[in-house]
């Protein structure tokens, strides 16, 4: 089933996932009621340039930690946070045709290669509580600067006993693997503090998300390419 959304507005029909084999009779979701999202000290994430550094370079090798690390079934629903250009999201649609994807710059969904992505604020997700199976988030976590509040609303929206898996630059000096991105999406490469606005650990995360309901179930270092960290959370099972 689709994600439920509280809204005034009439659901969309033309937002049905569909797939050629196996998708699931659907209904569209329902907007909830929500606050605008204070502005903060990151970088304003409304950028053409930004948005085309998004590219399918690594969607395969991400794809088999969706599926190693999740082990999604076909009919759950799973979100992307942070899904740039929805390249990712696209790829994993092929298995799990009720996916979405979320990210911040509007950029990135106006050059959308995938069905069911929206404009969405990490940390005011416009879903109803207990929506999705599992959430998975790419390197996006360290560019958001209340992560915990991220995090907090990834918990929300997650069935009990649903995971969360996170991918996040493994950087001996913050920022220092964001220059790249800071240069040629925003000509500066001095910004690249301002878009890796947190340098994570296993144990800094573990730290935001016990306190929310989240278990820490494993997390490895993997240097292929850049260095990166897997995390993988769980959201408390239903008491019976």
């Amino acid at each position: 089933m689709r994600p439920a959304m509280r809204s005034q507005a009439r659901p969309d029909p033309r937002r049905v996932a569909t797939s050629p084999a196996t998708a699931p009779t659907t209904h569209p979701p329902r907007l909830r009621i929500t606050r605008p999202v204070q502005p903060g000290l990151a970088v304003t994430y409304d950028s053409e340039d930004y948005a085309m550094l998004n590219s399918p370079i690594e969607t395969d090798r991400h794809a088999r930690r969706v599926m190693r690390y999740l082990r999604p079934r076909v009919t759950d629903r799973l979100l992307e946070v942070g899904c740039g250009r929805g390249w990712l999201t696209h790829r994993i649609q092929q298995h799990c045709p009720a996916t979405y994807g979320i990210d911040v710059n509007p950029r990135s969904l106006q050059h959308a290669v995938a069905r069911n992505v929206a404009t969405m604020d990490a940390v005011d997700l416009h879903y109803d509580d207990e929506q999705f199976d599992h959430a998975y988030s790419f390197h996006a976590i360290e560019h958001i600067i209340d992560a915990d509040v991220a995090l907090r609303e990834m918990q929300r929206v997650l069935v009990p006993g649903g995971r969360i898996l996170l991918v996040y630059p493994a950087e001996p000096i913050r920022g220092l693997y964001a220059m790249p991105g800071a240069w040629l999406g925003f000509g500066n490469p001095l910004l690249a503090r301002r878009l890796h606005v947190h340098k994570f650990t296993p144990t800094r995360i573990r730290r935001l998300a016990e306190p929310i309901g989240l278990r820490h179930v494993e997390s490895t270092l993997d240097l292929l390419i850049t260095p990166q960290f897997v995390t993988v959370l769980e959201k408390a099972p239903a008491r019976t």
